[in-house]
């Protein structure tokens, strides 16, 4: 084993050299951390975690083919504690994708459910591969759809970074990144993408909007549970897209240029412009489920690495079920805790985002059997990370579960809330309900009566959401309060270039 150290005044070179070879491919004992596929000299650097797998092998492909190029086990030296890494040479980084093989227990009882006869999907992908372009055809022969792949650290920010407008003077526009473009009226020049909504900064100007909040943008794919309408025979897909893949990785569906491998670079440049005109970016992360879903789903990634670590298990084995889509993350398990911390760096550090609202935030604080925590390790985390600090940080203060934690989420002086019970007193109020005058001027005043330790900015104030309709266009304007008096501005749909969405309990759509 060789290492050399070359050092020139104030730089470092670090050069790795290999160690072993199999089928051709030389490797060589790999860096523990980061986790994922990181590009180091000479080669890539692959890291996963798994604490109860038997064994771990890297499959290597070229891009699009169905037969991988290599296939290489982890020596027994090459993993330390429960880490496996390994750093392979001579890799056409471009036009490579990968995955993982474990083998391991079945058994159902104790939570695990390995099988090496799949490949699974690393959870730290950069980019996921399978679905680079909305709707097109999956090649359902192909089990394998979801593959990691490489991201490049190339884009320019120029002088760009986080606005940090103070959250008493945001006013937040909902869209869905798809549905916002999508129709031929929209008259960009690439609906549905990104890049569409470029076009579209000036009418959110004029809005006086100064920050957009993207319904999920993280991976996934939106031929799962695809099925066509028994009366109509229309193709129904998931639209909404809550039901992640890959938290590090942006929906390439959603790029124009997705089927070049350049989405992370278009939505940098989107969040680029729309900070240059003075409008924040915060994306509705969902860290509470997974694609997976329950014992009858597939196995894309978690389930077959450390299922009983990943997910909140039933003593039966099964899967608690507080996100109302199958499984539940489980979100304080340390490791599990550490991936959602690592992944909001990511998006912060290397995307510039300005914030993040948690749907079914509740759910963050849940232990390890599904109880509600007094001091949740993982909201405690993410509201003192020196990271994060900027980032606005908003929670939906209720899980599927049943826990409703408007005006009691532990805020940790940080967090801000969905504030449910303004939406819902200023709805009856407007429908002209007896009895509300009391209710609407205590939520006009900032519900006191729940922020009073908190000030009134951890209240965000809104009317509508893509929440709450059978079919509905996908707006929202919230506003947080500096005093008392809140703010409140409404907006008109953008009837023209909005979709049309699908309720979340049903999340499937026309395309």
């Amino acid at each position: 084993m060789k290492s050399r150290m070359e050092s020139s005044g104030m730089e470092t070179r670090i050069d790795y050299y290999p160690t072993h070879e199999q089928q051709g491919i030389r490797f060589r004992r790999g860096r523990t951390l980061p986790f994922g596929a990181t590009v180091v000299p000479n080669g890539v650097n692959f890291s996963v975690f798994s604490s109860a797998a038997t064994s771990c092998t890297l499959v290597l492909f070229r891009k699009h083919e169905p037969q991988p190029i290599a296939e290489i086990d982890f020596p027994r030296e090459f993993r330390v504690g429960d880490v496996y890494s390994m750093i392979v040479f001579d890799l056409d980084y471009e036009d490579l994708e990968y995955g993982f093989r474990f083998a391991g227990p079945w058994d159902e009882r104790a939570g695990h459910r390995f099988d090496a006869s799949k490949i699974v999907c690393d959870p730290y992908a950069r980019v996921v591969g399978g679905r680079d372009q909305w709707l097109a055809k999956p090649d359902w022969d192909n089990i394998y759809q979801h593959r990691a792949r490489l991201a490049f650290d190339d884009f320019d920010w120029e002088d760009d970074r986080p606005l940090e407008v103070p959250i008493n003077d945001l006013v937040i526009y909902e869209l869905h990144v798809r549905g916002f473009t999508a129709n031929a009226s929209s008259k960009v020049s690439a609906p549905g993408t990104y890049a569409g909504i470029l076009e579209k900064i000036p009418y959110l100007k004029r809005l006086g909007v100064n920050c957009v909040e993207l319904m999920p943008i993280f991976e996934f794919d939106e031929w799962e549970n695809s099925r066509q309408h028994p009366q109509t025979g229309q193709l129904l897909v998931n639209y909404w897209g809550y039901s992640t893949l890959g938290f590090f990785a942006p929906k390439a569906g959603y790029a124009a240029t997705g089927k070049f491998g350049m989405q992370v670079d278009e939505v940098k440049n989107l969040i680029k412009e729309l900070h240059r005109a003075g409008i924040e970016v915060i994306l509705d992360v969902v860290l509470n489920h997974t694609a997976e879903g329950d014992h009858r789903g597939p196995t894309i990634s978690f389930r077959g690495i450390d299922n009983k670590n990943y997910y909140i298990l039933t003593p039966e084995g099964y899967y608690y079920n507080f996100s109302g889509c199958g499984n539940t993350l489980n979100c304080n398990h340390p490791v599990v805790r550490n991936m959602v911390l690592d992944c909001l760096r990511y998006w912060a550090a290397e995307y510039h985002v300005d914030g993040f609202r948690f749907d079914l935030a509740s759910i963050l604080g849940r232990d390890q059997n599904g109880a509600p925590l007094a001091n949740p390790p993982l909201l405690e985390s993410l509201a003192q990370d020196p990271v994060l600090h900027k980032c606005k940080l908003i929670a939906e203060a209720w899980d599927a579960g049943g826990l409703y934690q408007v005006g009691s989420f532990p805020a940790y002086n940080r967090w801000a809330e969905w504030n449910g019970k303004y939406r819902d007193a200023v709805r009856k109020f407007l429908k002209g309900d007896v009895g509300q005058v009391g209710e609407i001027a205590t939520r006009i005043q900032g519900s006191p009566d729940l922020y009073y330790y908190r000030t009134p900015t951890a209240s965000i104030n809104f009317i509508t959401c893509h929440d709450g309709f059978t079919y509905g266009i996908c707006s929202l304007i919230t506003i947080s309060t500096t005093k008392r008096t809140a703010k409140t501005i409404t907006t008109a749909p953008m009837t023209t270039t909005a979709g049309i969405v699908a309720r979340k309990v049903k999340p499937t759509t026309s395309g």
